[in-house]
């Protein structure tokens, strides 16, 4: 871990999610290695931009020979081959779109690290909603604990409730107990993605209860092409279509020019000599090499359709579970919630008055702990399908309408990055 990452853990401090997006990008060791891939493409370049180097040969005839009429020669040659048919660009080309494919697998992978990352810290502060709601419905069930033990000791009520109301306790305290569980590995998942196997950090800053505007769906459909998983597509296509042209320029023969000189042994005199040749393409023309590459392109066709159907598909599907979840949250917030604390309220007090039986003001807590628990899942399922909207889209929402929002994801500007 680098230093600017350690003075960020320093002292368990308290994270943003900026902040966790920060430590991600700068240490998670696969991201790492989809970089390294776009350095070695730089090599790649580099060779293919280079000329072929040219041969010397030393050439000896009849050197073992013992008749004085043979006239013995030794011949010194430097041959150059010359490539046709612009080969040579052909193949830059080929390895700068190849780095450009790269570039675009790297965003790729950087952009579902940073949906990850954003959902495992909605997991995070999700986990720690949840232990708050565990931890005040435990002091809840231990008032109603002491409330049943005066009852019962006053002679109002049987002994079976103040039974009932330790066993209530200790559910109470199961659930506190796997509240924290969840969260610690929640924390854990998180720390991992910078490369850290123990969580260092206090807790994760944010409001699960903020919201975006939603734009309509045709905006967001607009925009599902500045995916870096559909510019692949593109980009691979057009790989592709280099290749061909690659594979067109190997139909054309290459030429190999030489000259050097000769030197007569018994004559002691020199010449020069000169050579030229051309392989004749009779049966190789490179047919098979370039069906090939017509297939590929076509396949890369053909993958590029189906990643722009499936983001489509996902598109539609994240949109109206966006729409669904909106509505149970109003929902939950507006008629649910304030309708099973009443209940409780009133079922608390009633008990305590002995107006209501100790199962009815029980039904009544165990009712809000449930829908409190729920609305905590579905403002987490929320903030989930908004990071998933807006991986598809590459972009933040609250961008896309020219707002500034109050949602905690203050570190989703990451994905315009």
């Amino acid at each position: 871990m680098n230093q600017s990452a350690q003075l960020l853990l320093r002292k368990e401090a308290n994270l943003t999610l900026r902040d966790v997006l920060a430590l991600m990008l700068q240490n998670n060791p696969e991201l790492a290695s989809f970089s390294k891939e776009i350095l070695a493409f730089e090599g790649t370049k580099l060779q293919a931009s280079k000329f072929r180097n040219p041969d010397f040969t030393v050439e000896a005839e009849d050197v073992n020979s013992s008749n004085p009429a043979l006239q013995r020669f030794t011949t010194f040659r430097i041959s150059q081959l010359i490539e046709l048919g612009g080969k040579r660009r052909a193949r830059m080309d080929v390895a700068s779109l190849g780095q450009e494919l790269a570039d675009k697998s790297y965003e790729v992978k950087r952009l579902e690290l940073i949906a990850r990352t954003a959902n495992t810290f909605i997991d995070v502060l999700a986990g720690q909603e949840r232990l708050r709601v565990a931890e005040e419905t435990l002091q809840l069930t231990r008032k109603v604990v002491d409330t049943a033990y005066k009852r019962v000791e006053s002679g109002k009520a049987p002994p079976i409730e103040e039974t009932r109301s330790r066993v209530a306790l200790s559910t109470a305290t199961i659930e506190l107990e796997q509240a924290r569980r969840d969260l610690a590995s929640a924390r854990t998942q998180l720390s991992l993605l910078w490369g850290s196997a123990i969580p260092q950090f206090g807790e994760v800053l944010g409001d699960l209860e903020a919201t975006v505007l939603i734009p309509a769906f045709e905006v967001l459909e607009h925009h599902i092409l500045n995916n870096p998983l559909a510019q692949r597509g593109v980009k691979n296509v057009e790989h592709r279509a280099a290749l061909i042209e690659l594979e067109k320029s190997r139909r054309i023969p290459d030429v190999t020019l030489g000259g050097g000189v000769r030197r007569y042994l018994i004559s002691e005199d020199t010449t020069a000599v000169v050579n030229l040749s051309i392989p004749i393409p009779l049966f190789d023309r490179n047919q098979g090499n370039l069906q090939e590459a017509y297939q590929r392109l076509n396949k890369a066709k053909d993958e590029q359709m189906t990643v722009d159907l499936l983001l489509r598909t996902e598109l539609t599907r994240a949109y109206q579970s966006l729409l669904a979840a909106q509505n149970e949250i109003k929902l939950l917030h507006d008629e649910v919630l304030p309708g099973a604390r009443s209940a409780f309220e009133v079922a608390n007090r009633g008990y305590e008055l002995g107006r209501f039986s100790f199962l009815e003001m029980l039904d009544a807590q165990r009712a809000l702990f449930q829908n409190r628990v729920l609305y905590v899942r579905a403002l987490a399922n929320y903030q989930r399908l908004i990071n998933e909207i807006e991986r598809l889209i590459a972009a933040p929402l609250d961008g896309l309408l020219g707002m500034n929002s109050t949602r905690q994801s203050d570190g989703n500007q990451e994905y315009k990055e």
